[in-house]
């Protein structure tokens, strides 16, 4: 039996591949697909897929492979509450984030009606095949209002959002296909040895996977978001962390629930509902009633910041007192 303290850095060793590798795995992507001759829309689709919650994808997928669907599960949820109040949160008592215009038009209402979606999923405590097809409908449906956007632009500004990913400008098709193929074998062992080491640590210190997913795994997964959000904002572009995590949570709802469904139906205590969606739909709430102006400006000021950010502590309180 490996001591504690082994666990531990498995998990720590498995968080640092994961993240490596999805970064790599969506520039592989990006070059393999444009030395292809395939469509900038389809590329920037893949970007965004891609890169907001390959991680929690490819978590998802691995424990509900082995059994282990709650621990996806509280992944998914536990992700999108992160996102609102530690990584929104942080960034906004750092530096205040203003709402983007199509944010507000286009992207809140989807995270509204894919969390109500959830919730319906959720109702029984049970998640089913019809439970992922309802929401992997939606991400279907989802991925064709992003390509109906994307192809309203025009070839410069697809390039433009393209070559973000510095990285993937000029890259030999041999050596993006010897990229893409390396991170996704480091993407599937990273996640084996991060469900691996969750569950023996779970197991260990006698707390339920459920439990783990929603604070450990959530909150290292979110951690790329954080990153980027705190950087760009202090970079001067506010306006993106809010899109980047509205984004994020759209897909961790659709994608990322939707595996466990499908993959490994399961049946879930009752305080999955009343107790974790009820927190996440409490934060997205809030998110809009700061977007749309209900408490004064369209924007996340340093004190809302300061509001979700306690929020997000009290809950993370909460699951330890249980544990």
């Amino acid at each position: 039996m490996l001591p504690l303290f082994l666990l531990f850095a498995a998990l720590l060793l498995g968080f640092l591949v994961l993240f490596w590798s999805a970064d790599r795995f969506v520039i592989g992507s990006i070059a393999t697909a444009r030395n292809l001759d395939i469509s900038p829309m389809v590329i920037g689709l893949t970007a965004v897929a891609l890169g907001t919650s390959a991680p929690e994808i490819f978590v998802s997928l691995t424990s509900s492979i082995q059994g282990e669907p709650e621990l996806a599960v509280g992944n998914a949820i536990g992700s999108n509450i992160a996102n609102i109040g530690m990584v929104l949160g942080i960034t906004a008592l750092i530096v205040p984030l203003p709402f983007r215009v199509d944010t507000l038009r286009n992207d809140l209402p989807v995270l509204a009606f894919v969390t109500l979606c959830a919730g319906a999923s959720l109702w029984d405590n049970y998640l089913g095949l019809w439970d992922g097809l309802l929401l992997f409908g939606g991400l279907a449906l989802f991925l064709y209002r992003l390509a109906v956007e994307q192809r309203g632009k025009s070839e410069l500004e697809l390039a433009a959002e393209i070559s973000e990913f510095g990285d993937a400008e000029g890259m030999a098709t041999s050596k993006a296909l010897g990229m893409l193929l390396l991170s996704l074998v480091c993407l599937l062992v990273s996640a084996e040895i991060l469900v691996w080491s969750v569950v023996q640590i779970a197991e260990r210190m006698g707390i339920s996977e459920m439990i783990i997913g929603l604070t450990v795994i959530a909150i290292g997964t979110s951690l790329p978001e954080l990153v980027v959000s705190i950087t760009s904002s202090i970079k001067g572009y506010t306006d993106l962390a809010i899109g980047n995590i509205v984004g994020s949570n759209i897909f961790n709802l659709l994608a990322v629930l939707s595996i466990p469904c499908i993959v490994s139906p399961t049946q879930l205590a009752p305080e999955v509902l009343t107790r974790d969606y009820l927190i996440m739909l409490v934060l997205t709430v809030v998110l809009l009633a700061f977007a749309y102006g209900l408490s004064g400006t369209a924007r996340i000021t340093r004190v809302k910041g300061g509001l979700m950010f306690a929020g997000w502590i009290a809950y993370m309180y909460s699951l330890y007192y249980i544990a």
